[in-house]
């Protein structure tokens, strides 16, 4: 039997990586990360549709309010609250994030490659707020109404109100980590403590957190901190978070509380 004629085949261009290896045209697009992120220790059985609609609506109220930006006036003075222990609390992860002009996040994780076991949105410009963390002390406070026969734990609590300073400064609501959160979280994996900015594409999602009321492309870098916290569980209806600073005097320093009033 005769071999049919051999033909050559249309080879489809490729293009060369700076490294030596062909991409395609899809590696041109950013690619998001694999979630790799352990699930906390202690993690709570899900919660169920109810729970998650509360929050879902709480949300939808924060983000109709305006961002304030709060004139925190700092102490004269160096002296420091506590040391680079607390004696009784847990160290935790904490890390500040979110485009300059929009509300901050906080998520507390319980390293940096576990996923958040609290996630905060304030309504404090990402920007200003680690304006202030450069220029000096920072004292949030975090407070909701007590209730009789409480019996949800107080980082369970959907909204506070929320002080800079001793001055309000609007609200603090808890919410779901969504998928930008996830992958800022994934991005700061092999991060302890540090800052910077990520370049995280913001123009096909919404950014988490929502800053200023609306989705849509963000302007500016996100922005983040990280750092060891020390919690401090005073009592039900008490807590406390101590950022530690690793050099023992120099650098910023903040201190979150949260109290059922």
């Amino acid at each position: 039997m005769a071999t049919p004629p051999l033909t050559p085949r249309m080879l489809t261009p490729t293009t060369m990586s700076p490294l030596g290896s062909p991409k395609s045209k899809k590696s041109t697009a950013q690619v998001r990360p694999e979630i790799t992120l352990e699930q906390p220790s202690g993690k709570n059985k899900t919660t169920g549709s109810k729970s998650t609609k509360l929050f879902r609506r709480v949300r939808s109220v924060f983000r109709s309010l305006p961002i304030m930006s709060p004139m925190c006036k700092f102490p004269v003075g160096g002296g420091r609250l506590h040391e680079n222990h607390v004696h009784g609390g847990t160290r935790v992860t904490g890390t500040l994030f979110g485009y300059r002009k929009t509300r901050v996040n906080l998520a507390v994780q319980e390293n940096p490659r576990s996923m958040p076991i609290l996630l905060l949105e304030l309504a404090i410009p990402t920007g200003k707020l680690l304006q202030d963390l450069g220029v000096g002390l920072v004292r949030i406070a975090l407070e909701c109404e007590k209730k009789p026969s409480e019996k949800t734990k107080i980082i369970d609590e959907p909204i506070w109100a929320l002080y800079c300073n001793g001055k309000k400064s609007g609200y603090g609501v808890k919410r779901q980590p969504t998928e930008e959160d996830l992958v800022v979280m994934q991005m700061l994996h092999a991060v302890s403590m540090g800052a910077g900015v990520l370049p995280v594409s913001s123009g096909a999602t919404e950014q988490s957190g929502g800053g200023g009321g609306g989705g849509g492309q963000q302007e500016g870098d996100l922005t983040y901190m990280r750092a060891h916290f020390e919690r401090v569980i005073g009592s039900r209806d008490s807590e406390t978070y101590y950022m530690m600073n690793p050099d023992g005097n120099s650098g910023p320093e903040l201190s979150i509380f949260f109290v059922r009033v």
